[in-house]
């Protein structure tokens, strides 16, 4: 009986040591490893089942770490260049900032963008507009200093890393800084370095860049707003010509939020239909006739009032509003000369200025058959204005549809005439039926004698090609005289009347004439 229990003893002692405490060592390994631990140490190393066991753990553990940095390095950096991103990038200024405000240090942040990136995208490709990432990455880290760097790796690496934020977009961040002249030597460095050409794919390639510098803590004290900050002030960079720096500026964000402020309001004006035309009439010279009417287009802003079309029209065709209100104003004006005709009043023309924007869309002359359809307007009483430089951006397939629009009868004006580039051979071929000096000119004809030598010239050139000709801001007699006997057939300007409201110029219109302005000119002709 007491060898049967020593025998009992020694094997569950035997178990104990061969079996339950490897297993007890592999139930800690599993729980360590469901802890973070990835790699604990299994203290035996026995070739059996349970050594194999044992080794199955390990290696599921190497595996699992591997996996989890591969995991990491994927949140944390770009899938193009395999550098840090901007989630890794907001960590660390976000340490950064606290270690100097607890240091009582400046920084600074230099947003990156480059020049004209997508024009490479579009016409080489992304391929060679990925590889040209990548050798600018390399170029920005052969420049900085060792103190100057993109991002680091982790806290305590000091090694220059960049980081690409998306797109053609970088970060830079300064973090000990005595003044904001280092953060624009670093600028400048870069900008000398970017004007290098790159080599990609066998061609050269030569591309700005331009900066945008917030300091901390004068511009921001926040990692989110250090940010926009420098992006902010890197759009006013590419504003003041690109391929510069310039520093983030509180009365420059005001103005960018005024106009994005603006840009929304514009929306919804033209949802809540705010939006009225004014008519300035075009009168003929010799007689006074009202002939034509300029449909100029008014903001009635609910609660700021009328707001000058200098302070929206850009604004509208920066953010490519201007098609869609270019097309309510064609459809407006349209729909009112006929609304006129048919009770009767003056068959008078109206002109409509289009931008170059909704020429470049090239569904322009689309738009004019289906509003002059859909109002039933003439197309002989429908004048399409175009500034000089708007038709010189425009492809050859615009300039054909212009030319089947004025074959049918649309009247195609060349606006602000003089004040672009264009040359007499290409004004001859362009399907043009009227030039339109502008008021620039006009202004100042009877004091300067270049501006009364280029008015004659452009009433000679539309004479000697067989056009009409008008002159806009006239608001003397004396002007209007002087551009009478020089010829132009049409004046419009404050002289003769100030741009009205569809009601008021209703009744202007049942006259048809407006004399009493002009009265020496008429009894002269």
């Amino acid at each position: 009986m007491g060898s049967t229990s020593l025998i009992i003893i020694a094997l569950f002692f035997a178990m104990h040591v061969l079996m339950i405490r490897p297993l007890q060592h592999l139930m800690q390994a599993v729980q360590e490893i469901g802890q973070g631990n990835l790699t604990p140490d299994i203290a035996f190393s026995s070739k059996d089942e349970l050594g194999q066991m044992a080794l199955s753990f390990q290696n599921m553990g190497r595996k699992l770490k591997k996996s989890q940095w591969k995991v990491k390095r994927l949140a944390y950096h770009d899938s193009l260049t395999g550098l840090p991103n901007r989630l890794l990038f907001r960590e660390y200024l976000q340490h950064m900032i606290a270690l100097a405000r607890r240091g009582n240090n400046k920084m600074a942040v230099l947003f990156l963008d480059l020049d004209n990136f997508k024009r490479i995208n579009d016409t080489l490709g992304h391929q060679v507009g990925d590889q040209l990432l990548k050798k600018m990455a390399a170029r920005l880290i052969s420049i900085l200093r060792a103190e100057d760097f993109i991002h680091r790796e982790t806290y305590r690496n000091t090694s220059e890393v960049l980081a690409r934020l998306g797109g053609d977009e970088f970060v830079i961040l300064l973090p000990k800084i005595d003044d904001s002249q280092d953060a624009a030597k670093v600028a400048s460095r870069i900008l000398d370095a970017m004007r290098k050409s790159f080599h990609v794919d066998g061609q050269e390639l030569y591309v700005g860049s331009s900066i945008g510098i917030s300091l901390f803590p004068e511009d921001a004290t926040e990692e989110n707003d250090l940010i926009k900050r420098a992006d902010a002030a890197m759009y006013q960079a590419k504003e003041q010509g690109r391929n510069n720096f310039q520093f983030y500026s509180a009365s420059y964000n005001l103005a960018t939020f005024e106009h994005l402020s603006l840009e929304g309001r514009l929306r919804r004006a033209l949802a809540n239909d705010e939006f009225e035309l004014h008519y300035q009439p075009q009168v003929r010279a010799e007689t006074g006739e009202i002939v034509g009417l300029e449909a100029l287009l008014r903001w009635n802003d609910p609660v700021e009032g009328l707001i000058s079309p200098d302070q929206f029209i850009p604004i509208a065709e920066n953010s490519g509003l201007i098609v869609p209100i270019g097309e309510w104003v064609l459809r407006q004006a349209c729909r009112q000369i006929s609304a006129w005709q048919a009770a009767g009043l003056s068959r008078v023309s109206v002109s409509v200025n289009v931008s170059a924007i909704q020429l470049q869309r090239q569904e322009c002359a689309t738009k004019v058959d289906q509003v002059l359809n859909e109002t039933g307007l003439d197309p002989r009483y429908l004048e399409l204005e175009i500034t000089e430089t708007a038709l010189m951006k425009v492809k050859p397939e615009v300039i054909d549809q212009l030319g089947a629009m004025q074959r049918k009868g649309v009247i195609i004006s060349l606006d602000d005439f003089g004040t672009g580039y264009s040359s007499l051979s290409l004004l001859q071929e362009l399907p043009i039926g009227k030039l339109k000096i502008d008021k620039s000119f006009v202004r100042d004809m009877l004091t300067d004698p270049k501006d009364a030598a280029i008015v004659s010239a452009i009433l000679l050139i539309a004479k000697s090609l067989g056009l009409k000709s008008a002159a806009e801001g006239v608001e003397t007699l004396e002007q209007a005289t002087w551009l009478a006997e020089k010829g132009c057939d049409k004046l419009q300007g404050y002289l003769i009347s100030r741009p009205l409201p569809a009601a008021e110029m209703a009744k202007l219109l049942k006259s048809g004439v407006i004399t009493e302005p002009l009265k020496p000119i008429l009894e002269i002709f």
